[in-house]
């Protein structure tokens, strides 16, 4: 254990040496990065938008979620002899 207790009195001592931001840089960088954040989502809403209403109007039709279609299978299990046709839903 000898080499653990050395590793973290080594990283201790490096800790030292970090130059740790003020508690002013820390809330400024927070507000920085949260609004550039914001400004970048505001940004591709805004080019997600144009896109989209430019595409609808050029060809007519809105984005709309695709309609669940139905596909039947029919497949024959044998059943004391007989085959019965099963249908399947997908």
């Amino acid at each position: 254990m000898a080499g653990f207790g050395q590793y973290l009195k080594e990283t201790r001592g490096e800790l030292r040496h970090v130059a740790w931001p003020t508690r002013t840089q820390t809330i400024v960088y927070t507000i920085l990065v949260a609004a550039i954040s914001v400004g970048v989502a505001l940004y591709l809403g805004l080019f997600d938008y144009v896109f989209t209403s430019a595409l609808s109007k050029t060809l007519g039709v809105l984005p709309s979620a695709p309609t669940q279609t139905q596909t039947q299978a029919t497949t024959t299990a044998p059943q004391n002899g007989s085959s019965t046709p099963v249908n399947f839903k997908i």
